[in-house]
């Protein structure tokens, strides 16, 4: 099998990922809004706009698919705190 291509280059998919044209850690996290993180290699950072809020929601990616927020299961909600 080919080995996987970011952009134009090679990277090792048991330590790896491809995240916008980037190689990046499976283990490296990134900001998710303002109240949480997600890891890009493994969830989608989506932006929930059914209430009526936008709020961030993080979802999981699914093997084998081009995951996408509207389509992936919920991992967990980035709701920002709300103070009386």
């Amino acid at each position: 099998q080919p080995a996987p291509r970011c952009g134009d280059k090679i990277y090792n998919p048991l330590e790896q990922c491809c995240y916008n044209d980037a190689i990046v850690s499976l283990s490296e996290t990134r900001q998710c809004g303002p109240p949480c993180t997600f890891w890009p290699c493994f969830e989608l950072c989506c932006l929930d706009s059914f209430g009526l809020t936008n709020d961030f929601v993080v979802k999981l990616k699914v093997q084998g698919v081009n995951s996408q927020c509207h389509s992936s299961p919920i991992s967990s909600k980035c709701e920002r705190r709300r103070f009386p």
